[in-house]
């Protein structure tokens, strides 16, 4: 062994590996579509607040996924060592709409496919996702539930409660009942005939009825 092969380094002759040209249209690209993704799942966003941390994150998903990518399908062995690192990361930062699930697993994927140099993959799969996305997410329900809440005094009252809502719904059926010395609540679900929704002004007329409250709601929480 000579003297130049003991002090030869491996670290220096990886520097080459990827060219400069194919880093930068790769990023540049990674960054492009994860802009596309960030665009899409605020047009898409249906919760009460918006995350715009949570936004920039799936560009940044993206360009770390697709540099990290970079990086192991250049060298055998440094995949094998970044599988081992990778494993011992743990995320525990709770997802809080089901949606943002696909969004996170898109980014890493475009970064994915984009290192591999499947460009018109990534772009023209990114686009159908979007599209997909845009058309099933953003479309009105045309049978919109709602939730009314009613309290009243006693069972003549609830009676009468319940025909005259039916007078003006499509469909109504009893969620919950609550009970006491005070009176009766009833959390009645129905679906309206149409978008009129003045009949939930003459419930509280109503002999014996204290107060009505009318809710839009998705079957997992009240707008």
């Amino acid at each position: 062994m000579t003297f130049n092969e003991i002090f030869k380094s491996n670290f220096l002759e990886n520097v080459t590996s990827v060219s400069i040209i194919d880093m930068l249209i790769a990023l540049a690209l990674a960054f492009g579509i994860g802009t596309f993704v960030y665009l899409i799942h605020k047009k898409t966003y249906k919760g009460v607040m918006y995350s715009t941390g949570f936004g920039v994150t799936l560009i940044a998903l993206s360009m770390i996924t697709t540099f990290v990518m970079l990086a192991i399908t250049s060298n055998v062995v440094l995949s094998l060592g970044m599988v081992g690192a990778l494993s011992i990361v743990r995320f525990r930062t709770a997802v809080k709409e089901p949606l943002d699930i696909a969004f996170v697993f898109w980014s890493i994927a475009a970064g994915i496919v984009l290192a591999a140099g499947m460009i018109p993959l990534a772009i023209i799969g990114s686009v159908l996702i979007g599209i997909i996305l845009l058309v099933f997410v953003n479309r009105k329900p045309t049978d919109m539930p709602y939730i009314i809440v009613v309290n009243c005094n006693n069972r003549d009252a609830e009676a009468k409660v319940k025909s005259f809502i039916d007078e003006y719904v499509t469909k109504s059926i009893i969620k919950n009942k609550t009970v006491s010395k005070d009176g009766i609540e009833l959390n009645i679900e129905v679906r309206l005939k149409n978008d009129n929704t003045d009949f939930i002004n003459s419930v509280v007329e109503l002999d014996d009825v204290n107060h009505a409250v009318l809710v839009s709601y998705n079957g997992e929480f009240v707008n």
